[in-house]
C-alpha cells in the first residue's frame, strides 16, 4: 500500500550561480519548505556547459551554466527536474549530452531531452519512497526546428534535443486584411522558394487548408474575425498522450509538463489551447500539470480531482548585467505550491506560499543581483494572492487563508 505524499512545484530555475554559500534566513527558509517534500519539482530553463563542450546557438537570450548548479538544486531540494525548455539547446547538441550525463549522474528524475527522438520522448521513471513517479516533459516552441530531437534514419544520423509538441500558428484575419496580405505577396513576386527560405524559426509550414496563405512562415487564414491560434498536431499531441497513458497504467503517478512561448498579449492569461492541453493531459491519467514559459504566475485550475498550474513564473531567474527587460515587478513574484495528495494519490489540499525573488524593493539597477527567492513580506503576499485568486476563480479554483498560509482544499 502506497502512503500519502506531498509535491512541491516552483517556478523555473534559469540558474548560473551556485547558490549554495548564500546566506539569508529568507532563503533559508524557503529551502526548508521544499526540503520537506517528497518530490520537489521544478524545470532546469539552461543547459549545461560541460564534458562534451558546445558552442552558442543563439546571439540573444543564450545562456548556459557550469555542472555544479545541480549541485545547488540537490541542495536546495530538488529532486525532480523537467528539461525541456527554450535554453535546453542553447549549446547544441554537446549540451544535451553534458546536462544528460550530469542530470542521470545527481540521480534527478528528469524528462524531456534525449539522445535522439525515441529517447527525449520517454517519460522519466523514479520510486520515492514506495511511490512511482513518471515525468513526461515536453517543449511546443516556438523555437527552431534543429533543436528538436529526431531518430536517424538511411540518409540522416540521430541528433540529440528537446522533445517537442508540434504546434502550428495561425493568423485569422478578416476579408480586407487577407486580401491585403496576398496584395503584398503578388506586389513582390513572391515565390514558394522564397518563402521558405524566410519561415523561420521552423521550416518552411504546411498549408493548413486551402486558401490559407504563407505569408513569408506565418499561416494567415480568411475568417469572420481577427483572432491568433495555436494549432496543435493531433498526430504529435497523441504521442505525447500516449507516454502519459501508459505511465498511467503501470501505476505510476504522472507529471505532465509543458513548456511554451506562445503567450496571449497579456502573459498573465492562459492561452486557450493550453487550457484545452491541460485537460487532456489530466484526462490521459496524469495526476498534475505544470507549465512554464510565460515568466510570469498564471491561474491554478482543479480538473476531475487533479490540479493545473498554467504557470508558475520563476523561482531562479539569473540575468547579466544590463538586462533590463525584465523589469516588470511580476517577473520577481511567484508561489511554492505543495500539493498533498492521499494514499490513492487524489489531491486533498494544496499550500500556497508567496515568494519574491531578490526581496521586494525591485530597482532596475540590480536585477542581476537578484539570486535567491524569500517569502513575500505579508502585505505583499496578500496582494499577490488576492490578485492570483481573483483570476484562478475563473476556473472553478477557490484559495483562503487558513493557519498563517493561503491553501486550496480539495473537496
Amino acid at each position: 500500500m502506497s502512503s500519502p505524499f506531498t509535491l512541491a512545484l516552483t517556478g523555473q530555475s534559469l540558474i548560473h550561480h551556485d547558490v549554495r554559500q548564500v546566506a539569508d534566513e529568507g532563503f533559508a527558509a524557503i529551502k526548508s519548505l521544499i526540503q520537506r517534500a517528497d518530490i520537489a519539482f521544478t524545470n532546469f530553463e539552461t543547459t549545461v556547459f560541460g564534458r562534451h563542450g558546445g558552442w552558442p546557438m543563439k546571439g540573444n537570450y543564450f545562456g548556459c551554466s557550469d555542472p555544479t548548479v545541480l549541485d545547488a538544486l540537490k541542495d536546495i531540494g530538488f529532486n525532480a527536474l523537467a528539461l525541456s525548455n527554450n535554453h535546453a539547446f542553447d549549446l547544441g547538441p554537446p549540451g544535451i549530452l553534458s546536462t544528460l550525463e550530469e542530470v542521470v549522474a545527481r540521480d534527478f528524475l528528469h524528462a524531456g531531452i534525449g539522445t535522439d527522438l525515441s529517447q527525449a520522448r520517454q517519460p522519466g521513471l523514479k520510486t520515492f519512497g514506495k511511490r512511482s513517479v513518471a515525468l513526461v516533459a515536453m517543449d511546443a516552441g516556438p523555437g527552431p526546428a534543429t533543436m528538436y530531437a529526431a531518430d536517424a534514419t538511411d540518409q540522416r544520423p540521430a541528433r540529440p534535443g528537446v522533445n517537442g509538441l508540434e504546434v502550428s500558428r495561425v493568423f485569422e484575419v478578416d476579408r480586407s486584411s487577407f486580401d491585403a496580405l496576398s496584395g503584398i505577396q503578388a506586389m513582390f513576386q513572391s515565390s514558394p522558394m522564397e518563402r521558405g527560405n524566410y519561415a523561420q524559426p521552423h521550416d518552411p509550414p504546411e498549408l493548413r487548408s486551402a486558401g490559407d496563405i504563407d505569408f513569408y512562415g506565418t499561416i494567415f487564414r480568411r475568417a469572420s474575425e481577427n483572432r491568433r491560434r495555436i494549432l496543435v498536431n493531433e498526430a504529435s499531441l497523441e504521442i505525447q498522450l500516449s507516454a502519459i497513458r501508459r505511465a498511467a497504467a503501470e501505476g505510476a503517478f504522472a507529471i505532465a509538463y509543458l513548456h511554451h512561448h506562445h503567450w496571449e498579449p497579456s502573459w498573465r492569461d492562459v492561452p486557450l489551447w493550453v487550457q484545452t492541453f491541460a485537460r487532456t493531459c489530466i484526462d490521459a491519467g496524469a495526476g498534475v500539470f505544470v507549465s512554464h514559459g510565460a515568466p510570469v504566475l498564471q491561474p491554478i485550475e482543479i480538473y476531475r480531482g487533479a490540479p493545473i498550474f498554467y504557470g508558475l513564473g520563476n523561482f531562479l531567474f539569473h540575468l547579466n548585467e544590463g538586462e533590463v527587460v525584465w523589469s516588470a515587478p511580476e517577473v520577481w513574484e511567484s508561489v511554492v505550491a505543495t500539493c498533498r495528495f492521499d494514499a490513492n494519490a487524489l489531491l486533498q489540499s494544496i499550500d500556497l506560499h508567496p515568494i519574491v525573488i531578490g526581496g521586494e524593493k525591485l530597482d532596475a539597477r540590480n536585477y542581476h543581483e537578484r539570486i535567491v527567492p524569500v517569502p513575500a513580506p505579508p502585505v505583499l503576499a496578500t496582494e499577490m494572492i488576492k490578485d492570483l485568486a481573483d483570476r484562478s476563480r475563473a476556473h472553478g479554483v477557490s484559495i483562503s487563508f487558513n493557519d498563517n498560509h493561503w491553501i486550496i482544499n480539495q473537496r
